[in-house]
């Protein structure tokens, strides 16, 4: 059987045989039942490799079955992701906005071809995968916990790392900024014990510009959360923000509201993840 099985795996290096996507995942699961019957109690290293390298093949089939509206989404959010981890390699020229008693720092910059960028740096109690469920997982919650948004919605999802979202924000206080909202193209990724949360702006087909709301635009954006290295159990948390919120606001507003959003989320992220702790020892009891 496993010289038929590379037979057909021969095949598929053919250009006309390789776009038969139904052959191409049969040969995969050719290969993972014949490395089965004899890796035996303890496969050796090349087996090992042959299995991570049709892991990987596996993959890109999977990933050329999108549609091209999906491969473009796909592009935009690994865009907004590498702008921002570029952004904030960077740490030259930033100037503190904001900086709390208990350690909360915002600065900003001004950046060509995308303007003011704001920076976040807090220091937060939970560790890195409660945050990453909350904030991603639980992504459509935040209307709960978050006064400054009143909705987020998935659109789309787009295999494991894409999404698609439409999030509506509350006005400010004073109605001095009118209720926006915003269609994000977003990337969630792990990189070892490092997690992100990156987007950029794009249209969808199924949130055409609502009426009553000015449509904003943000990106690249991106959240990062890593365990503390004096703390495991804690976590360093830093979030990106460039947005363009339209409309005739003066720019000494647009800089007050959006450094004070991000301290503000921070706290409220913070009674939230407090909260669901008291909520799991309840249960636990």
């Amino acid at each position: 059987m496993l010289p038929a099985t590379f037979k057909l795996c021969a095949g598929i290096s053919y250009r006309h045989m390789r776009n038969m996507t139904g052959l191409r995942k049969n040969a995969m699961i050719a290969i993972h039942h014949e490395l089965s019957k004899i890796s035996g109690p303890g496969p050796s290293a090349w087996i090992n490799h042959i299995r991570r390298r049709s892991s990987l093949l596996s993959s890109r089939i999977a990933e050329e079955t999108y549609s091209e509206a999906e491969q473009c989404y796909v592009q935009q959010g690994q865009e907004a992701l590498q702008k921002s981890i570029s952004i904030l390699s960077d740490q030259d020229g930033w100037q503190t906005e904001i900086e709390s008693a208990n350690g909360d720092k915002v600065m900003s910059k001004v950046l060509p071809d995308i303007g003011k960028v704001f920076k976040l740096e807090v220091m937060l109690e939970q560790k890195t995968a409660y945050l990453y469920e909350e904030l991603v997982d639980n992504m459509e919650q935040m209307g709960e916990w978050n006064p400054n948004v009143k909705q987020v919605k998935v659109l789309q999802k787009i295999g494991q790392d894409t999404l698609i979202t439409h999030e509506v924000s509350a006005e400010t206080p004073g109605n001095v900024v009118g209720p926006r909202d915003f269609v994000s193209v977003r990337c969630a990724k792990r990189r070892g014990s490092t997690c992100f949360l990156a987007g950029m702006s794009t249209q969808h087909p199924g949130m055409p510009e609502q009426k009553g709301f000015v449509r904003a635009e943000n990106g690249p954006t991106c959240i990062v959360m890593r365990p503390s290295a004096e703390d495991p159990n804690k976590t360093k948390f830093t979030w990106l923000l460039s947005l363009d919120l339209k409309g005739w606001i003066p720019k000494t507003v647009i800089n007050r509201v959006l450094s004070q959003t991000q301290v503000d989320f921070a706290n409220h992220l913070r009674h939230r993840m407090a909260s669901n702790g008291g909520v799991e020892a309840a249960i636990a009891c």
